[in-house]
């Protein structure tokens, strides 16, 4: 089954560097583009672009159905790494920087910044939804090391309040790392070592865990009772269909998972799940592609 485009950064761009880059809860594909910045290694063996300073001003760009709009952050001190957008056209970012433990800012529609908050450390994912949450999930750096990462999954209001960490049922294993992260309106879904269940936590206070046949997912769609997960069991990219029941996700199918030219998907970077969407990138931060419940099955 091939990917098909969702989003492209236009080549006008193409001469500044991507900070970072993410898809909204309402489909829009954003780029934080810094023009004064440099590529530099990570400890993962690929390149990040840094600002040269602190602060800074960095360009937001949105792009829905093709359209294009701009937004200039002013005297950012914070080097990104996670962005997202909030309700009433406010943004979120993470990263790290002079501000310290203050490492989640938001920034209001004027390209000021509002407010800061400490998210703790090893963020793995930083998504918000339209209802004024925001959900954060954690790598075992921060687990075994922050109070707030502590929970491995945490819950944001959209002024950065905390509101909720994750807590394991009796006999649960607790979050170590979050491997795959779903966030729709009011919901949130992951899959986690040790064990990899299936973790449904919403709003209200239900959380629920199911049991799971896929080990160790990159990404997943959900909605209703389908749920597709990719990679896992040493797949990369492989898609796994399946549906849930009250207590466990059952096999429906599977598929191979290719660029939409049909070539083999062979290194992407984290994806984001978005209710019935899953949206990647393979290693430019350029290109957003699409799938997700819709084109399995109807195959």
């Amino acid at each position: 089954m091939a990917l098909r485009p969702h989003a492209l950064l236009p080549r006008q761009y193409d001469h500044q560097k991507v900070l970072a880059t993410t898809v909204d809860a309402w489909g829009r594909a954003l780029w934080l583009i810094c023009p004064d910045a440099d590529l530099r290694p990570t400890s993962y063996g690929r390149q990040s672009a840094r600002p040269r300073t602190i602060p800074y001003d960095a360009l937001l760009v949105v792009s829905h159905g093709g359209v294009l709009h701009e937004h200039l952050l002013r005297d950012m001190n914070l080097r990104v790494t996670h962005l997202d957008a909030l309700p009433n056209g406010r943004f979120v970012l993470h990263g790290h920087g002079p501000a310290g433990d203050q490492n989640a800012q938001i920034y209001s529609m004027d390209g000021r910044r509002r407010h800061g908050f400490a998210m703790g450390d090893a963020v793995e994912y930083l998504m918000a939804d339209r209802r004024h949450h925001i959900w954060s999930a954690y790598s075992d750096e921060g687990v075994y090391s922050h109070p707030i990462s502590a929970a491995g999954l945490v819950r944001w209001d959209s002024g950065g309040r905390h509101e909720w960490g994750y807590k394991p049922p009796a006999g649960t294993e607790y979050i170590d790392t979050v491997y795959a992260l779903n966030v729709d309106d009011d919901v949130a879904w992951a899959s986690y070592y040790p064990t990899f269940p299936l973790l449904e936590a919403r709003t209200g206070g239900e959380i629920r865990l199911r049991k799971s046949p896929v080990v160790a997912p990159r990404g997943m769609a959900v909605h209703g009772e389908q749920i597709v997960m990719l990679g896992g069991c040493r797949q990369p990219d492989r898609l796994h269909h399946c549906r849930t029941t009250a207590h466990e996700a059952l096999p429906v199918e599977e598929a191979r998972l290719t660029l939409p030219n049909g070539s083999p998907l062979k290194r992407y970077i984290r994806p984001v799940g978005r209710g019935r969407h899953l949206y990647l990138r393979d290693t430019t931060p350029r290109q957003w592609y699409v799938t997700g419940i819709e084109d399995l099955t109807s195959l």
